[in-house]
């Protein structure tokens, strides 16, 4: 069994060696992380940053450098936690701040309430809606493409072999 800790929750987390860091966090995470992509490594909805221990995490693949490459906010700490396995001791994730939405229906629920965090685009990560604001109608109909964002990214994944 390996440890890793999940901030900013300060949560301590056990795994068998080789565990996907995505698997422990969708258990603890209380939905703040999503796998849109299913776990392919596609999209940013599972992108967390490595504060310590990266050397205790399987290397980067080819596909999720790909995906790093267009994640808004990826430097070289990031992650994507359906690519990286705990091989070893001391890993610290951090979870980013805000939420990803992966349809509409995620925002038009919000509509007349003040975002508590950031809302994130699933496929990007690039912020769509700044803690703080209403989300209005407007707000709503200007994002009028993110489900059909999210519908091309399953088909590709369907018809990605990794």
């Amino acid at each position: 069994m390996k440890q890793f800790r999940i901030d900013p929750i300060g949560q301590v987390v056990d795994v068998r060696t080789a565990t996907t860091v995505v698997a422990a966090l969708l258990e603890r995470s209380r939905g703040k992380v999503k796998q849109v992509c299913g776990g392919k490594g596609l999209c940013a909805t599972c992108h967390v940053k490595v504060d310590a221990g990266m050397a205790s995490l399987t290397p980067i693949t080819a596909r999720e450098k790909q995906t790093l490459s267009i994640i808004s906010g990826a430097d070289a700490t990031s992650r994507l936690a359906c690519q990286a396995k705990v091989i070893g001791p001391g890993v610290v994730v951090n979870l980013p701040d805000g939420i990803y939405l992966s349809s509409l229906a995620d925002v038009e629920a919000l509509v007349g309430r003040r975002t508590e965090a950031d809302l994130l685009h699933p496929v990007s990560g690039a912020v769509l809606v700044p803690s703080g604001k209403i989300i209005t109608r407007s707000v709503v109909l200007s994002m009028k493409n993110l489900e059909s964002d999210v519908i091309s990214l399953i088909k590709s994944t369907n018809e990605v072999n990794i």
